[in-house]
């Protein structure tokens, strides 16, 4: 496999798991800033075609598991997701997603909340581009003042 297609790979499939992670092994791949941005949406919007299919999943079976072990429905964590979704939507999610969340749970929270794929798909797109855009350009532009800054420190 050439060198070329691995650096891709390695960007493509690190913004699948921790978004921030695409910008940054981007830079480290010597990838153009544009090259960068691409993968890492498009890398964030494969983990969200994947989730939104396997949240709807997760979502029966973790309420036929819940049934069959006669959970209650609500505890600390149900209830915190709710809050969040009752406060900022698919929206709200989606914004927060790259930057709080990862692809992977931002996904399967709006999905076992019942949002619709096309517009869990618009939302999550809109924001993997926002994002992309602004991360990749923090990265490119001021990665060598925090790798200096970095470098500076005296542990």
């Amino acid at each position: 496999m050439s060198v070329e297609i691995l650096k891709y790979l390695s960007v493509y499939l690190v913004s699948m798991v921790k978004f921030i992670g695409g910008p940054l092994a981007g830079v480290a791949a010597g990838l153009t800033y544009l090259e960068s941005v691409l993968l890492t949406v498009a890398g964030m919007m494969t983990s969200v075609v994947i989730f939104t299919i396997l949240g709807e999943a997760t979502s029966k079976w973790l309420a036929a598991r819940r049934r069959a072990r006669q959970e209650p429905v609500f505890n600390k964590k149900t209830r915190r997701i709710v809050q969040i979704w009752q406060r900022f939507g698919v929206p709200g999610v989606a914004f927060l997603t790259p930057v709080i969340f990862t692809p992977i749970f931002g996904t399967i929270v709006v999905a076992l909340f019942g949002a619709p794929r096309k517009y869990i798909f618009i939302h999550m797109l809109w924001s993997a581009i926002v994002w992309s855009a602004v991360l990749n350009l923090m990265v490119f532009e001021f990665g060598d003042v925090a790798e200096n800054l970095l470098l500076s420190i005296k542990f």
